[in-house]
């Protein structure tokens, strides 16, 4: 470690220098790895900018035991101090919650006693039927499922199992009869059980990793990889638990406190309090307009469920925590026919009485701190809501109703590409280049803003929610289902094996439910307000407008009537666009000097930036795709890591296996997005394919000398440009 003097993109740098490439050089010939996260260590104060030049460099093998952080303070230099932490298995909260260990179950015996029966179900009040189901499943799962202590172990080992636990005794015995007794025989004997003892722990975490690995998808993360990397070296980090909070100028590390200011700060972000005063009349006068979802209709959405809802619902849940109640998905695949028979009728008991059980309004919820955010705020947590998966499971059966409606009716926006069947971020993407290239070809301005709303979910308006369902046309049973399941919801935070006292959630939608996204309807609305001229798209929450033309002075009129009119939009809905957030950029390639508009929100300028990501996607403004390409090169040699660690352990280096972790950590982080950065010139992707061909290396355990084209036959693996030509062909737009 120390102070490298040298620049390059792979650590944060803006540009490269020739200490940096010598730098790059190295750490690909000899296999290192590179510590750093993406906070700046230096800032030069002439010119007010911020670069990385001290590194943190170590060997394969150590790279899983350290974690690199700075300091925000300078502390009157001008390099960031730098915190190299050693992960250890000291844990804050040495009691977690008692989970069923579902490798060890008897499925036979829990099927036969995690009976439903008829009279559970339809002979007491919704309820009382709730709770009867939740118990029979709950206690036929206590004595055919055993589970875990509740303490972190001293050493964290999950591929630890019984053959090891007596291989580890019988060597244990033979060192001590050796050591009692020194002959050779003894010594032999213990030589025996020492070589027996280490096959069986390398089988079992051989064992362990192809067990993990058979479940690597693309959607895996490098943190989870990690997770499990760690965990097989006998290292237990808990992510999830917070050890203190520094809340109003005091410092808190009792987990109950802990678990309370976190709930107030949740519940205090969801309280109405929490709006604008004149949001809040607003609100007050339209909500005393009562919304009747009464009526008697036969539409196609209100009779009762069937069994193949059901079953289609059940196929395509996750297997997820499980909410209060203990439920896991498991569980339900476990039953028997008959018993979900009957579990279907609770669930349109449900849907006909129109009640809703008081249970299911619960919930557990779970801090997980925001990406690059001080641990020590409350407010830099995001709450994730654990439900019970029994309601999740009729979620997803109101959820197909209620999308397969709206889009029948088209009622969602064309531009929205959320929580929609065969849309995706890369048809928002591919609409933005698009534009661009248009305006470029054309010689005009382009100007596009990316917005950013503050809490959206956590904030969205309930009554507005419904009073769009009224609006559609929606009346019966689905309406009045969506309504029950948004009143008086509750939660506790959950710190280690810790709850905190029960807090009310007054407004918006429970992230970590399956409505919760189609339920942001709401935030359609918004697309209908741009003027003429002015064209945008959304991914859910995430909001660009855009707007081109050969005079700057058309464009930044025609894009401050829009920022007005989404403004005043999101004023009486109660969406609070954030200013500091939001950023525009000024896409042009036309010579000679032209001014940036001037675009105003909420009385503050909106900064003109020459790069922001969008949808995973750097756009710059020249459209070269060269800060994109860097980020994601950074982003791919971090992850390397990971291939380099494993090629050094027993369990871990075989091919097969490394190039299943290089496909799913590195390859498809180069293929999002491919379709639109491929234009790019070839000067600037290139720097992609010495990340690709280095991947296949580590993975094929190949020499640097070795040709590349050797390498792509033996890997069964096509260079990026020809993958990204493919991929650009199966693309529609």
């Amino acid at each position: 470690m120390g102070d490298f003097n040298g620049h390059n993109p792979i650590w944060g740098s803006p540009d490269i220098n020739l200490r940096g490439q010598q730098i790059e050089t190295l750490i690909d010939n000899h296999c290192i790895c590179l510590l750093n996260s993406s906070n700046h260590t230096y800032f030069h104060q002439p010119t007010r900018t911020f670069h990385t030049l001290d590194l943190a460099l170590c060997s394969p093998s150590l790279v899983i035991k350290w974690n690199f952080n700075t300091e925000d303070d300078l502390f009157n230099s001008d390099h960031f101090p730098i915190i190299l932490s050693y992960i250890d298995n000291d844990i804050g909260y040495p009691e977690r919650p008692r989970k069923f260990i579902f490798q060890k179950a008897n499925w036979s015996l829990f099927s036969e006693f995690a009976t439903i029966t008829l009279d559970m179900v339809e002979e007491v009040s919704i309820d009382d039927a709730v709770d009867k189901v939740t118990c029979s499943i709950i206690q036929a799962a206590d004595m055919a499922i055993p589970k875990t202590s509740g303490k972190i172990p001293k050493i964290w080992k999950p591929w630890w199992n019984e053959e090891c636990r007596i291989f580890n005794k019988q060597q244990k015995n033979a060192w001590d009869k050796f050591r009692r007794y020194p002959t050779t025989s003894n010594l032999i004997d213990f030589k025996f059980a020492k070589a027996t003892f280490r096959r069986v722990k390398r089988t079992s975490q051989r064992k362990s990793w192809q067990a993990f690995i058979s479940t690597i998808t693309n959607q895996i993360s490098s943190k989870k990889l990690w997770e499990k990397i760690r965990g097989l070296s006998g290292r237990y980090n808990d992510n999830t638990s917070v050890s203190f909070l520094n809340h109003n100028g005091q410092v808190i590390t009792d987990a109950k406190k802990i678990a309370n200011t976190l709930a107030e700060a949740f519940s205090a972000v969801s309280s109405a309090s929490s709006y604008s005063q004149d949001f809040i009349s607003h609100k007050t006068n339209e909500e005393r307009h009562n919304i009747d979802f009464n009526t008697l209709t036969d539409d196609e959405y209100n009779p009762d469920f069937h069994f193949i809802e059901f079953k289609r619902a059940l196929s395509k849940s996750h297997a997820t925590s499980p909410g209060p109640d203990n439920i896991h998905l498991l569980m339900l695949t476990h039953l028997t026919e008959t018993s979900l028979h009957n579990i279907l009728k609770l669930f349109n008991r449900i849907w006909k009485e129109k009640k809703f059980p008081s249970s299911w309004r619960r919930a557990v919820v779970i801090p997980i701190l925001k990406p690059g955010k001080d641990a020590k705020k409350p407010n830099n947590y995001r709450p994730i809501a654990l439900t019970s998966v029994l309601c999740k499971l009729l979620e997803r059966m109101v959820n197909s109703r209620l999308v397969h409606v709206l889009e029948k009716k088209k009622w969602l926006s064309p531009f929205q590409s959320g929580f929609r069947f065969g849309r995706g971020t890369i048809d928002n993407i591919l609409l933005l280049e698009n534009s661009i290239r248009e305006a470029f070809v054309s010689k005009k301005h382009l100007v596009s803003i990316l917005f950013d709303m503050e809490k959206a979910y956590d904030k969205t308006w309930r009554y507005g929610i419904l009073k769009d369902l009224y609006g559609i046309g929606f009346k019966g049973n689905l309406p009045i289902f969506i309504q029950n399941f948004l009143k008086t919801r509750s939660f506790r935070v959950r710190i280690g094996n810790t709850l905190s006292d029960g807090f009310y959630q007054e407004e918006g939608v429970p992230q970590g439910s399956v409505l919760s996204v189609i339920l942001f309807i709401k935030i359609n609305e918004v697309i209908k307000q741009l003027p003429t001229g002015v064209s945008g798209s959304l991914f859910v929450d995430d909001l660009e407008i855009h707007c081109s033309g050969e005079d700057m002075g058309f464009v930044e009129r025609k894009l401050q009537e829009a920022v007005n009119k989404i403004s005043e939009w999101g004023r009486k809905n109660g969406f609070q666009i954030s200013s500091q957030k939001t950023v525009a950029i000024h896409f042009c390639r036309r010579r000679g000097l032209h001014l940036d508009p001037k675009l105003l929100l909420h009385d503050c300028t909106i900064p003109i930036v020459r790069d922001a990501k969008y949808l995973g996607l750097i756009f710059d403004s020249k459209l070269t795709f060269k800060p994109h390409v860097n980020y994601l090169k950074r982003k791919c040699i971090q992850s390397l890591n990971i291939i380099k660690m494993l090629s050094g352990t027993s369990y871990g280096e075989e091919t097969s296996a490394l190039l299943k972790v290089y496909k799913a950590l590195i390859r498809s982080k180069l293929d999002y997005g491919c379709v639109v950065y491929g234009s790019a010139s070839k000067s600037v992707l290139k720097a992609l394919d010495t990340v690709h061909h280095q991947g296949l290396r580590l993975s094929l355990g190949a020499f640097r000398t070795s040709p590349i084209q050797s390498i792509y036959v033996l890997c069964k693996e096509p260079s990026l440009e020809l993958r990204r030509e493919r991929l650009t062909l199966n693309t529609f737009f």
